[in-house]
């Protein structure tokens, strides 16, 4: 459960789903450089060390949109697709890091902090982000 102190804000939600064949696909055809233009090191190195890493990209592409969602930008001008950075917590929980675009629109938008939820099984992987404010 996740819950805001008093006076927390909500600022933006977004969600995404996508089919896991289809980044494993896009892999296929497109390789490095598709990593090096949606994924950060950190994710590719985290995804590449397991035993499929498409589902586990699929999950971190359904992320990004996700999280461009609820800053209702996309990614494009505001933000690129390496803006966002998805890595675990002590828990294993999975976090959000932004480059300094993503930050200073984290700031203009006035939220604080973003919360992200990942799912996938063989066929699809699904994410949703809240922006929220403490």
């Amino acid at each position: 459960m996740i819950s805001l102190p008093p006076g927390g804000t909500l600022i933006g939600l977004g969600c995404d789903i996508i089919e896991t064949e289809r980044i494993k696909n896009v892999l296929a055809k497109h390789g490095d450089r598709f990593l090096k233009r949606i994924f950060t090191e950190e994710e590719q190195a985290y995804c590449n060390s397991l035993k499929y890493p498409h589902k586990h990209y699929a999950a971190r592409w359904a992320a990004k949109e996700a999280v461009s969602k609820a800053f209702t930008t996309g990614i494009g001008e505001h933000l690129d697709w390496t803006s966002i950075s998805v890595y675990h917590g002590s828990r294993k929980q999975p976090l959000v890091r932004l480059d300094a675009k993503g930050t200073a629109l984290l700031q203009e938008v006035g939220a604080t902090h973003v919360w992200l939820s990942l799912s996938h099984i063989d066929t699809h992987a699904m994410a949703v982000a809240a922006l929220v404010k403490h």
